[in-house]
Order: structure tokens, then C-alpha cells, then sequence
């Protein structure tokens, strides 16, 4: 059926237009004689508005509409891995040598190449019986990741024909089956999914292990576990996008989709040159072989931008239900939701606060439930866990987005001006932050790492909590008016500040394995603990600090992770200059304060 409406007028990426009356809501359609690609977003009767892609520049009322029969999709497949793409999905390197360095608007949608070749390897055989999730065959991707390519959801049914082994390109039918009623289906190698439609699971899963960041901050102070959702908000300026990049290239899961969803081309770029290039640490291999990016700049359409976040968490549960660990990174929501404001607001809605269309919680609740920990419809373990980045006016946290963020996600890390203007990275405040994870991680790292690890985080919480009451009493009196138990308190929160939450984001201490972490952890905490003896019996507090092993302390991330056994060192030095000091007071050295 040949479906065609009019153009009745323009308005930036909103069309309205006429002849809809056959369209279905959120359907696709190509706009125009240049084919813009968008999607009914409205229908009142025969008219109905909807929402472009691309640059509606030269458009006019009375160009065609034409409807694709499909919701906004995204196609599946091999060839994904280490691709970048545009916000619906295209591949942005074959659009380059399409159309050069300047996209050309309109073509159609054009997304994986389907005459690239694969090496497919079957896993089932003619005559066994399907269902859902079940593994039909494998494509090595890439050498860090295998392709599983698994019978849809909904579908089941006897096996026909199968693909054999060999090498295919993205055209070639993957499997026939005969479905319980009797009807032959054909199976596609590559496939296509509605982007706004959750992919189902068998059942959800509690966030009980952590995703490792290598970030001693989150790690050791507010982890985050693997399906779990995070937030980090902050000012201009305080190092959002550079946390995410640390992330993205450190963090443990199998698989990372990196969107920039209406950031600046030039921070953009700065991944997209940066990526390539970087070594994994785990295996050595280049990091954009277990990387999709999805590059949607503030210069692009804002219906596209809106598209981006729901293109990439389709990718990432496509991932997932072949029962790997997938993290998500959106940089930032808050552009996503200028994007709502301003299609809102062409459409005449009512706004609500700031300007922000009255939806805009729902539309926050609906991107971050689709994270999760989940056991796949193919009875696999494999998981999405969502960080998404907050850029607040001004840095102020009670605006809108950041508000309404915080009611959905339960690990959030609060960047602070003041640290990024003394060039602590990660600029991550220890007061204003929190993680709920982190009672519900502490087993696994009690048992992975160190059975002490949930008394040593404990003990440092404390510290930097009595710590805060101390600064203030030493901004009215000064510090030498307090007692020594105090100055104590004080001296031991600088040397975490500075020995183990402050971190490189370049060089060798850009990456701090667990063991690590602890190791500082544990550390400093030993040398509180003996300290805090000391001072008891009287020893004053200046023949412990003026000495070269507490120094020492403050230069403990410099450590190479894979020499522990310097830690030992600094430990057995500082131990005992520590018996020294306190035997020669017991012996009755004279107090030199």
C-alpha cells in the first residue's frame, strides 16, 4: 500500500502535515524529496505532527510523507563492534566516504553494511527445537568478542535450515523454522529492533557484584554494581566528560557504548581520536574493539539527539542478552532533556518547571529502569549498567534534571567546584556524594580482595566525616588551639584526600586494580590506628607527623600497582619509626612541643 501525506508546515524539526490517516504513532517516515528521515510523534485524524533527523533547511509545504511501516529502529548484527554511528544509527565512517567530511541530509536509512562478509559458525543443526534466546550461531567479531546470534524474542519453533559455516555477508538468511502453527519463518543474519522498546529478560537479578572503574574514589568509596545506575553531576568545568572517558576506557565490563548526546564536536572528537589509540589493560588489545560509540554533537538536529540515548541502550541490551556486561555511558542527559524542552515547546505543550515539558521524570524513569542485572530469555547472566553525566546550570543541583535524576538512580557522584579548581581529580565530593551499592557490594570485595575491606572502607568514612567537623572549628579558632586527637583527625583526612581519593587521569596511576585500592586503604588506616595509641599515652602529635615515613603516605598512589609488596615497605618503615618514637616517650623523652 502506497502511503502518502503532505507537508502542511515547518517549524525547525517539527512537520506538520496532512494525509496521516492510514500512519500509526512513532512510525517512520521519509520527509520531502530529499527522503529526511523522522517519525509521528502526534495524530489528530488525517493530520499529525512529526518529529526530523535532520535539517529541515529548503523544506516546503506540499513535499511528500511517505511512511516506512516500521517504528525507529535499530539494525543488529555484526559490525557493530568498534563502530561509531550517528544518533539513528548510522555508520558515520561509511557516511564519510559516501558523502565526505559534510553529512548530505536525506538517502534514507542506511545503517550496518550488509555486504561485509562474517565468519559464521552454526550452533544448531537441522531439526532441533528453538525458543527464544536460544544460540543459533557465532560470529568472531572481534578477537576480544564473540557475536552470539540468538533466535529473537517471540519466535520458536523446529529448526529448517541453518546457515553453514563459512563466510557470509549481512544479507544471507541465518536459519528457517517451522513455528508451532505450522508456518516457515525466515531468519535474517542481521535484524532490526525498535529503539524505544525494552528487549525482555526471564527475570531480574539484585546488584550484588561490583563493576570494577579502576577509579580508587568509586571503588573504595562509592562503588557501583554491575546493572546498577549512577549519575555525575556537575558544573562546567568540573571534569564530567573526563571522569566518563576514565570509565569508558577502564571500567570491567565486556562491552561500553559511549554516547555524546548534544556535547561539543570539539570533546567529541578529542574520543573519537582518543579511543583508537588507547590499549586495554586487561588484554592489550586496542579498547575499540569492545567499544561503540555514538557520536550526536550539539550541532545536529535535536529530534536526532533525543533518538541517540535510545539507539545506544538498544545496542547495550542486544549485548546484553548475550550474557555479557555491558556499561553505558550518556554524556550528557541533560542535553537530552533540552532536546525535549525545545520539541515541547514547537509543539505548543504547557511547560512545567524551566521550561521542561511535564513528562520529563517519566521520560528519565523509562531510560534508567532499562538497566539491570538480568538473567536472559537464553538463560545467560548479563547485565547494563547506565552512567549517566548532568550538567546543571551553573552547577546547581536542585534544577529540574538533577533533581528528578536523583529519584531513579542510587549511586551519586557529585562533582565539586572547589576540588576542580585545586586540580584534585576526580573532582568527586566525599560529603555530597553517595552510593547505595555499596552494603550490597561489600561481600564480593570481602571475598575477592580482602575480608577486611568493609571495616577499613568503614573506618575511612568516619575519618573524612569527623574531619568535616574539624575543618570548621579550625576556620574559627585555628588548628593550634585544638588537642591532639583532632590535629590527629585532621592530618589523617589530608593523607586521604591526597594519598588515595586523588588520581591521575593520565600516566600509570590512571588505573588502581582493587588489590591496590585496599592496599592504600588499609595503610592509612594502620597508621591512624597506631598514631591514635600513641597520642593516647601522651606522645605529642609533631614527633609523628614531622617524619619522613607519614610523608611517605602522601605519595602512596604513586605506587606501580603491581609492586605491593612496596607497600609492605613503607608499612614496616613507618612501624618502626612509630616504636621508636613511642619507646623513647615511655622511657621518658622530653616533650618538645
Amino acid at each position: 500500500m502506497n502511503r502518502i501525506g503532505r507537508i502542511l508546515s515547518v517549524n525547525g524539526p517539527v512537520v506538520r502535515a496532512t494525509g496521516l490517516s492510514s500512519f500509526a504513532m512513532r512510525e517512520m517516515v521519509e520527509v520531502g524529496e530529499l527522503r529526511l528521515l523522522g517519525e509521528v510523534i502526534r495524530l489528530d485524524g488525517n493530520e499529525g505532527v512529526l518529529q526530523l533527523f535532520e535539517e529541515t533547511q529548503g523544506l516546503r509545504p506540499g513535499e511528500p510523507v511517505k511512511g516506512l511501516g516500521e517504528p525507529l529502529s535499530v539494525t543488529l548484527g555484526p559490525g557493530l563492534v568498534g563502530a561509531i554511528l550517528d544518533g539513528i544509527g548510522r555508520p558515520l565512517g561509511a557516511l564519510l566516504e559516501k558523502t565526505g567530511a559534510f553529512m548530505d541530509r536525506g538517502g534514507g536509512l542506511q545503517q550496518l553494511e550488509g555486504d561485509r562478509n562474517w565468519e559464521v559458525f552454526p550452533q544448531v543443526r537441522k531439526g532441533e527445537i528453538v525458543t527464544e534466546g536460544s544460540l543459533l550461531a557465532t560470529v568472531k567479531e572481534t578477537p576480544l568478542l564473540e557475536h552470539r546470534l540468538l533466535l529473537p524474542p517471540g519466535m520458536e519453533g523446529e529448526i529448517l535450515e541453518i546457515l553453514p559455516q563459512g563466510h557470509h555477508d549481512g544479507s544471507a538468511v541465518l536459519a528457517r523454522l517451522r513455528d508451532g502453527f505450522g508456518r516457515e519463518r525466515v531468519l535474517p543474519l542481521i535484524q532490526r529492533w525498535p529503539v524505544r522498546t525494552p528487549r525482555p529478560v526471564r527475570q531480574r537479578l539484585l546488584p550484588e557484584e561490583p563493576l570494577l572503574t579502576g577509579q580508587r574514589v568509586i571503588d573504595g568509596y562509592f562503588p557501583i554494581a554491575r546493572g546498577g545506575v549512577a549519575a555525575i553531576p556537575g558544573g562546567f568545568g568540573t571534569g564530567k566528560t573526563v571522569t566518563q572517558h576514565q570509565l569508558a576506557k577502564w571500567s570491567d565490563a565486556k562491552l561500553v557504548v559511549y554516547i555524546g548526546c548534544g556535547e561539543r564536536g570539539n570533546e567529541m572528537t578529542q574520543v573519537l581520536e582518543e579511543f583508537p589509540a588507547l590499549v586495554d589493560p586487561a588484554t592489550g588489545h586496542p579498547l575499540m574493539e569492545r567499544t561503540i560509540l555514538i557520536a550526536n554533537t550539539s550541532n545536529m538536529p535535536v529530534a536526532a539527539r533525543e533518538a541517540s540515548i535510545y539507539t545506544g541502550l538498544t545496542i547495550a541490551e542486544y549485548f546484553r542478552d548475550m550474557g555479557y556486561d555491558v556499561a553505558l555511558m550518556a554524556d550528557s542527559t541533560s542535553r537530552w532533556a533540552e532536546a525535549l524542552r525545545e520539541i515541547s515547546g514547537r509543539l505548543e505543550e504547557i511547560p512545567a518547571e524551566e521550561g521542561f515539558p511535564a513528562y520529563l521524570p517519566s521520560r528519565l524513569a523509562e531510560f534508567y529502569e532499562r538497566a539491570g542485572r538480568v538473567t536472559t530469555l537464553g538463560g545467560e547472566q548479563g547485565s547494563v549498567t547506565l552512567i549517566g553525566a548532568v550538567s546543571p546550570p551553573g552547577g546547581d543541583f536542585t534544577e529540574p534534571v538533577t533533581r528528578h535524576t536523583k529519584r531513579f538512580i542510587r549511586c551519586f557522584w557529585a562533582l565539586e567546584r572547589e576540588l576542580a579548581s585545586a586540580r584534585h581529580y576526580p573532582a568527586i565530593s566525599w560529603t555530597a556524594s553517595y552510593s547505595e551499592y555499596a552494603a550490597e557490594v561489600r561481600p564480593w570485595f570481602e571475598s575477592h580482595v580482602d575480608p577486611r575491606w568493609g571495616e577499613v572502607q568503614t573506618e575511612l568514612r568516619r575519618i573524612l566525616a569527623e574531619d568535616e567537623h574539624v575543618q570548621q572549628v579550625i576556620q574559627l579558632v585555628g588548628e593550634d588551639v585544638l588537642p591532639d586527637e583532632q590535629r590527629l583527625i585532621a592530618l589523617v583526612a589530608s593523607i586521604i584526600k591526597t594519598g588515595f581519593l586523588q588520581q591521575g587521569a593520565f600516566g600509570p596511576d590512571s588505573y588502581c586494580p582493587p588489590a591496590k585500592t585496599f592496599a592504600i586503604m588499609e595503610l592509612i588506616v594502620h597508621f591512624y590506628r597506631r598514631a591514635q595509641a600513641l597520642v593516647a599515652k601522651g606522645v605529642p602529635l609533631r614527633l609523628v607527623r614531622e617524619t619522613q615515613e607519614v610523608a611517605s603516605l602522601y605519595r602512596l598512589r604513586e605506587i606501580d600497582g603491581e609492586k605491593l609488596e612496596e607497600f609492605e615497605e613503607i608499612r614496616r618503615r613507618l612501624e618502626s619509626r612509630l616504636e621508636r618514637i613511642g619507646a623513647e616517650r615511655l622511657a621518658g623523652g622530653r616533650d618538645r612541643r
